[in-house]
């Protein structure tokens, strides 16, 4: 990692456990980085939190990057001890195959691993199955009894990662968005006495729908907001898209639009004027699938100007997500050039 990105927080942050609805590991540690850079930090009742500086002016502006990952929850223990799993968010059943989670109950976390079927017996129609999410099971190397007892439907489950520096990359599991929520910590660190009130929101729920952004759109009401998430890095040899969405190393991304939300041409427009005046590399992102917490913002709060910055990264979804150390970089020193910039004196309505 450079000098100036922390590593260590960066891998606290990854490296905890935290579901959708379930964010409360994560949540007391953003709150702690947060105690230690904003004027004061409050928490509502979704489990979003909103770290404020206190600005000059009556301008306000929200900062949001989401706090949960996907995981699953427990949905029953069958009679020979193996545990039946309900996804929270969007899995792709075939990265889960031989892979070690934990299941988090109210006394203890046990370890457990997704069974997969060897080689050896199965037949060219098996292997031409597509898995599904119904058919991932959880081995805790107990017998029914115990496991029965040790676990309960609604325990929450969680894949089980370390967070690693690869070359040039920071790989592992909730990248997304954790490094979001990191570049946001760093953001608010670096921030002093803006001219705007800034709201620094870690956000719950993102990946079942937004919902936390859509309850703290109604709480907050900005005049500007800025979401923060990763994007899809498919600068890979089996990528299937004719056209790149980013690719890592080039910088952060300014996104222009995905699934969810076309980004308000006057805020790109001046991300991209602000990072070509700093030197700060950045790509155009325009995603064809997927949504962040920036149409949230936008539904819930009105006629409010949004725009979004996305850390690239490759491998969405599984336990080896990995992004450019520089591109974690770009996106912190963008934001917070942003952000010292705004004054209320830009006129972002069309």
């Amino acid at each position: 990692m450079t000098a100036d990105l922390r590593l260590e927080l960066l891998t606290r942050l990854t490296e905890e456990r935290g579901v959708p609805g379930y964010e409360d590991r994560v949540r007391a540690l953003v709150k702690e980085e947060l105690e230690l850079s904003t004027d004061h930090v409050r928490s509502d009742a979704m489990g979003n939190v909103v770290g404020t500086i206190e600005g000059t002016s009556d301008h306000e502006i929200v900062v949001a990057a989401h706090m949960d990952e996907i995981g699953f929850m427990v949905r029953e223990v069958d009679e020979d001890g193996f545990v039946k799993l309900d996804a929270l968010g969007g899995w792709d059943p075939r990265v889960l195959k031989a892979q070690r989670v934990t299941i988090h109950t109210d006394d203890e976390d046990l370890t457990g691993i997704i069974g997969s079927t060897p080689p050896h017996v199965l037949d060219e129609d098996d292997l031409k199955k597509q898995p599904k999410i119904d058919d991932i099971y959880v081995d805790l190397g107990m017998d029914g009894d115990e496991a029965g007892e040790r676990v309960s439907p609604g325990d929450l489950v969680t894949m089980e990662q370390t967070t690693v520096r690869m070359g040039d990359f920071v790989t592992g599991k909730a990248l997304d968005d954790r490094v979001c929520v990191f570049a946001m910590l760093e953001a608010a660190r670096a921030i002093e006495e803006p001219p705007a009130t800034i709201h620094f929101a870690a956000t719950v729920q993102e990946e079942v729908g937004l919902r936390g952004a859509r309850a703290l759109g109604v709480d907050i009401d900005p005049d500007l907001a800025i979401a923060l998430d990763v994007t899809l890095a498919d600068d890979v040899p089996d990528a299937n898209s004719s056209v790149t969405v980013t690719e890592l190393g080039e910088g952060t991304a300014i996104k222009l639009k995905d699934s969810s939300v076309i980004t308000s041409p006057k805020v790109h427009r001046r991300l991209r004027e602000l990072a070509e005046e700093h030197d700060i590399p950045y790509q155009l992102e325009i995603l064809p699938a997927g949504g962040t917490d920036t149409a949230a913002f936008q539904v819930a709060s009105g006629a409010t100007p949004v725009g979004a910055l996305s850390i690239p990264t490759r491998y969405l979804h599984t336990v080896t997500e990995a992004a450019h150390v520089d591109d974690i970089g770009k996106t912190i020193d963008l934001l917070t050039e942003f952000l010292r910039s705004e004054d209320g004196s830009i006129d972002y309505t069309l």
